[in-house]
């Protein structure tokens, strides 16, 4: 399956370049694709013994839905196929395929059976959408509309990711449509926990309804902290924990449209903001960091979560969070060398600590930093080669912070609409 970070990169640069987003989708992906291990399945029902009484069984030769072999001996298939037409899988994400001819550029990205054609040549496109459909079942879906649940909508201006049908119906299921909206998802200064004397929720539908959200973190950024809360409670869920996850519900009834606009941009810089809000558990006392990255202006990633360790300061926990943040940018960084798509370097990761800042700069390691010492070094050596800067900001500036912790309403929306989120159905 590809990584929704990729599409949301590759959304970027067709936004910045001008290129076309067509899709194409594939019939009956999962059967009739040969398996390479032996795989037997019971007699279907109906089907008559040729002895009675004996343990007969099916040994299957092609694949069938609900195999855990299926997924696998299709995109098998599909990559020797790609590969035979002269595409090169990219080592950033396996399911993206590129392929470069005399200075184009076309880039074929799959999720399971849904494909999305990127890239400035025609003649390319042409021919490689003949060659799918020569070689499999494969429907045309025109230009790119709706992707996974998500709602694209192109423009002069920009594309806007939405996934306003899919939380309208998630409303609607739960009969919370009418329910009066919330202006944030989470309330500022409350700290969830396990206590042993807590009232137990309904744990499956808890569970159901936490699952259900954690889609909308596809196009929602302002929903990553509230999910990674209340997701660590998934297996003992009390009525403090579901009233969360109702407020959450409650801030969707505000805004069910809003997404993140992908905008044309000067140039194609590529910028992190890292944020950690230290011993914020208060169960184990491990600290939680975010990260955004912004690629041509655009947000392309993010991500909120608890640290695996804890931290004894607070400049270790912004340091360990700027090592998960300089990884993700690398990452994008490779991922655009692999395209060819020209960037300016050093990347920036701005951060708000200036002792974790102070430390990065700082070749001379003592007592006080040798606990983070693989990071310390992972992080110089990025620095000496100019590949990455990490420049302070202002505590007020870290667009990160929302990511880490509730805050109030009016310094929550002023982020959202620096990170490029807009809401296109609300009544002007």
């Amino acid at each position: 399956m590809a990584k929704i970070n990729t599409v949301r990169i590759l959304l970027s640069l067709a936004v910045n370049f001008d290129w076309p987003l067509h899709q194409f989708d594939v019939k009956n992906a999962f059967l009739h694709e040969t398996l390479q291990e032996e795989v037997y399945m019971e007699l279907p029902p109906g089907c008559k013994l040729q002895v009675e009484g004996s343990k007969q069984v099916c040994k299957l030769r092609k694949s069938l839905y609900g195999l855990k072999q299926s997924p696998r001996a299709w995109f098998g298939i599909f990559t020797s196929s790609m590969k035979a037409f002269g595409y090169q899988q990219s080592s950033s994400d396996h399911t993206l395929f590129i392929k470069h001819n005399e200075g184009k550029l076309t880039m074929l990205i799959i999720y399971v059976d849904d494909m999305i054609v990127i890239g400035n040549d025609a003649i390319e496109k042409e021919a490689l959408q003949t060659y799918l459909f020569r070689e499999f079942e494969m429907k045309d879906l025109g230009p790119l509309k709706y992707f996974l649940g998500i709602e694209v909508l192109r423009s002069r201006s920009g594309i806007l990711l939405s996934q306003r049908k899919y939380t309208i119906d998630l409303l609607n299921e739960v009969g919370m449509l009418a329910c009066k909206p919330s202006d944030t998802p989470a309330a500022e200064n409350v700290k969830l926990s396990t206590y042993s004397n807590q009232i137990p929720a309904n744990k499956e539908q808890y569970q159901r309804l936490v699952g259900r959200l954690m889609y909308l973190s596809h196009t929602r950024p302002d929903l990553a902290y509230p999910l990674s809360v209340v997701s660590q409670f998934m297996h003992s869920p009390s009525e403090e924990h579901m009233k969360t996850v109702i407020r959450i519900l409650q801030y969707l009834k505000s805004s069910p449209g809003k997404g993140i606009v992908f905008a044309k941009g000067d140039t194609l810089n590529i910028e992190g903001y890292i944020d950690v809000d230290w011993a914020g558990s208060i169960d184990d006392r491990r600290s939680i960091a975010g990260y955004l990255t912004f690629v041509g202006g655009n947000l392309v990633t993010w991500r909120s979560k608890k640290q695996g360790v804890v931290a004894r300061s607070s400049a270790e926990a912004e340091y360990r969070g700027m090592a998960k943040g300089v990884c993700e940018l690398l990452w994008i960084k490779n991922l655009l060398q692999e395209l060819k798509i020209p960037t300016t370097f050093p990347m920036k990761l701005y951060c708000d600590n200036k002792v974790a800042c102070d430390i990065a700069h700082n070749p001379v390691q003592h007592d006080r930093t040798k606990h983070v010492e693989i990071d310390i070094y992972f992080i110089k050596k990025q620095l000496e080669a100019k590949i990455i800067e990490v420049p302070h900001v202002r505590s007020q500036d870290q667009l990160a912070g929302i990511l880490t912790k509730a805050v109030s309403s009016k310094v929550f929306h002023q982020v959202l609409d620096k990170l490029g989120m807009q809401n296109i159905y609300a009544p002007t």
